[in-house]
């Protein structure tokens, strides 16, 4: 099972101004990777707040929220381990999984082990504060496959394997 974090971040490193902010401020470059890669993975999943800064569930994914009292119109919820919940997607058919936020929800798949890539785009813009990526503390190695310019605005399209071999982990 291939699974996947896909986030924009500011270049001081942010996710987001504040658990309300919508993904508006992101690059066309970025809605576009994002659009292509979460398709071409057919399963996302995310938070509640994530789930309700979009709106609604995007098209053509198995949309999965974690919650632990709402439904969610369109939406799939769980309450399930990140190992758990890949061992029964795995169990529908699928081999692929886009990991979308927030901060809480990354931070639970690094730590369980799970990821293999981080699609991360820095966008040209600062917060000063906010949400950062991971809202735990962690230490790992990652080994950059890609970094592209877009061709406007000035984002940087990185992409990471994770190398759990050696890494030590906080707790």
């Amino acid at each position: 099972m291939k699974v996947f974090i896909i986030a924009a971040l500011t270049a001081d490193g942010f996710i987001a101004k504040d658990a309300n902010h919508p993904a508006m401020w992101t690059s066309k470059a970025d809605k576009k990777r994002f659009v292509e890669l979460t398709k071409k993975a057919g399963v996302i999943v995310m938070g509640s707040t994530t789930y309700k800064t979009i709106g609604r569930p995007l098209k053509d994914r198995i949309n999965i929220v974690y919650s632990k009292t709402q439904k969610f119109e369109g939406a799939e919820t769980t309450q399930d381990s990140p190992q758990e919940l890949l061992k029964n997607l795995e169990a529908r058919g699928y081999n692929e999984v886009a990991i979308c936020g927030g901060s809480h929800i990354y931070s639970m798949f690094m730590k369980a082990g799970v990821v293999d890539t981080l699609y991360l785009t820095v966008e040209p813009i600062i917060f000063g504060k906010g949400i950062s990526l991971f809202n735990e503390d962690m230490l790992y190695h990652l080994k950059l496959k890609s970094a592209q310019s877009s061709e406007t605005g000035g984002s940087l399209l990185l992409e990471y394997s994770v190398d759990y071999t050696g890494t030590p982990k906080l707790a």
